[in-house]
C-alpha cells in the first residue's frame, strides 16, 4: 500500500526543514541567468535547480506554465525535472492549478497523480472554484495514488479576494468554506493529512480563519512578494507547524552558481527553522 503524501511531507519536512524551492523559469530570468529563451535554456536553468536542491530541501514545485510555453520540448524538459527531483529525494509538487469538471477533471487528475504518468507528481495545485465538489476526481485518484493535493483557498494575488473573500449564505465566506471542506479531507489522518491548502504569507493576520485542517498548508509570498520568515508565526499562529514556505525567485536570483543557489537555499531553511521553532511543535 503506498504511504500517503502527508506522511511522506511531514517526514521530508523534519528532516530537511519545510522549504518549498519553485522552479519558475519565467524569461526574465532565463535572462537574468544569461540563457536563452528557448528550449536549450529551459533545460539548463530547471537541470541546475534540480542540481543543486533536490537533495537538500523537503520540496520543489515546478511551475507547469513556463516548461507548456515551449510546447512538447518544453513538457519533455517537466517530465525529466520532475523524474531527477524525486529520485534525489525532494517531494515535488506540480504548480499547475488545474481546475474543471467531469471527465476533463478526470484527466487532469490523470496527467499529474497517476502512478504511470509521465508527468507523476507526489501533488498538485488545483482551484476549487468550479465548486469543491468538481476536485472529487483528483481527490480520489490523490488517495488511491498517496498523492495529494493544494487547494486555492487564500491566495495572495489582491484579486482573489473578490472570491475568495465573499460571504455565502450561511455566514461563512469563500476561502473558510475551502478550508472547512479540506479538513474534511484530512479527518483522523496522521501525522498529516494529505489535502492541504494554499495560503498566503502575505495576508497579515487570519486568526478569524481556522487553519488547523490536518493538513499542509503552502505559503507563497516569501521573498519577493514582501513576506519574510520572521511574518510565519503572525500569519499561521498555531498552525504553523504545517506551513510549507515557498520561496521562488529569492532562491532563483542568485543565478546559475550552484553552490550560490544551495547557501541562499540554506538561508531561507535556518530563517524559517528559527521564526518558527516556538510555535512549530504545537502540531
Amino acid at each position: 500500500m503506498t504511504e500517503p503524501f502527508g506522511a511522506r511531507l511531514r517526514r521530508a519536512m523534519d528532516a530537511r526543514g519545510p522549504l518549498c524551492v519553485g522552479i519558475d523559469p519565467h524569461a526574465s530570468l532565463l535572462a537574468d541567468w544569461g540563457l536563452n529563451d528557448d528550449v536549450t535554456g529551459l533545460e539548463h536553468f530547471s537541470r541546475t535547480v534540480v542540481e543543486a536542491l533536490a537533495d537538500r530541501v523537503a520540496v520543489l514545485k515546478p511551475q507547469s506554465a513556463f516548461f507548456e510555453r515551449f510546447g512538447s520540448r518544453g513538457i519533455a524538459v517537466l517530465e525529466k525535472s520532475v523524474a531527477e527531483a524525486r529520485a534525489a529525494g525532494a517531494l515535488v509538487v506540480m504548480d499547475a492549478k488545474r481546475g474543471d469538471i467531469g471527465s476533463t477533471m478526470a484527466a487532469y487528475a490523470e496527467t499529474f497523480l497517476c502512478k504511470d504518468a509521465p508527468l507523476f507528481s507526489d501533488a498538485l495545485t488545483v482551484s476549487p472554484y468550479l465548486g469543491y465538489g468538481s476536485l472529487k476526481p483528483a481527490v480520489e485518484l490523490a488517495r488511491e495514488n498517496g498523492a495529494g493535493l493544494f487547494v486555492l483557498a487564500l491566495t495572495s494575488n489582491p484579486e482573489g479576494g473578490e472570491v475568495q473573500h465573499a460571504v455565502r449564505t450561511d455566514g461563512r465566506n469563500v476561502g473558510a468554506t475551502m478550508l472547512a471542506h479540506l479538513a474534511a479531507e484530512n479527518a483522523g489522518e496522521a501525522p498529516l493529512g494529505s489535502f492541504g491548502a494554499v495560503v498566503g504569507a502575505t495576508l497579515g493576520d487570519l486568526s478569524q480563519y481556522d487553519l488547523n485542517i490536518g493538513g499542509p498548508l503552502l505559503a507563497p509570498g516569501i521573498g519577493a512578494q514582501g513576506a519574510t520568515p520572521a511574518d510565519l508565526p503572525g500569519v499561521f499562529g498555531s498552525a504553523v507547524g504545517h506551513v510549507v514556505p515557498n520561496v521562488s525567485r529569492g532562491v532563483l536570483r542568485h543565478g546559475r552558481d550552484i553552490v550560490a543557489l544551495r547557501d541562499a537555499s540554506d538561508r531561507f531553511a535556518d530563517e524559517i527553522r528559527t521564526a518558527t521553532e516556538t510555535v512549530r511543535d504545537l502540531r
